[in-house]
């Protein structure tokens, strides 16, 4: 699979909101796959989290987030599953899947319930092990602190307002990653 073609397609100018999605996408991955290098006990398939890690954020530029140069029309929380859309409309699946299944450290139902969410309802919980790292790796980097590196507490921190238990499944996460 040629993910930069799939961002250039989306992405066609060279400009503030395609270097944010850049320089962040390369990040999750790079540290992804260091996680994936130092845990071949997991047996992730590493081209595939390079892919998806590159992929994951791909439908922020239909959300409006100004302060990230997205000027779309959808609420930020739909850029998972909007990237998952486009994704998909390339015939990658299971990379689709990973663009909806990293925010926060996933999305149940009883989360869009209790917060009333603008998502379909079901639940959008990373799955498998190439899922979960990308959807960890994720929590360390911001889009708008592209050069900082948020340590595990700081990312657990950032999941608070998730509740207990993303913070809880991204500490299990990191006993197992880190």
């Amino acid at each position: 699979m040629d993910y930069q073609k799939i961002i250039d397609k989306y992405y066609p100018e060279e400009n503030e909101l395609k270097h944010i999605l850049m320089v962040h996408s390369r990040l999750v991955a790079d540290k992804a796959l260091r996680i994936v290098d130092n845990h071949p006990e997991l047996r992730a398939d590493r081209q595939f989290v390079e892919e998806a890690a590159m992929l994951h954020d791909i439908g922020i530029f239909l959300t409006n987030a100004p302060s990230i140069y997205c000027f779309g029309t959808e609420p930020y929380i739909r850029h998972g599953i909007l990237g998952a859309q486009l994704v998909r409309n390339e015939g990658y699946e299971l990379h689709a899947r990973v663009c909806e299944r990293h925010t926060g450290s996933g999305i149940t139902i009883a989360d869009i319930q209790k917060q009333s969410l603008p998502l379909p309802l079901q639940d959008y919980l990373p799955v498998t092990i190439e899922e979960q790292i990308i959807c960890y790796a994720d929590k360390f980097f911001s889009k708008t602190h592209l050069e900082y590196e948020r340590t595990v507490d700081e990312a657990c921190n950032k999941l608070l307002k998730f509740g207990e238990d993303d913070t809880a499944r991204f500490r299990a996460w990191a006993k197992i990653f880190e």
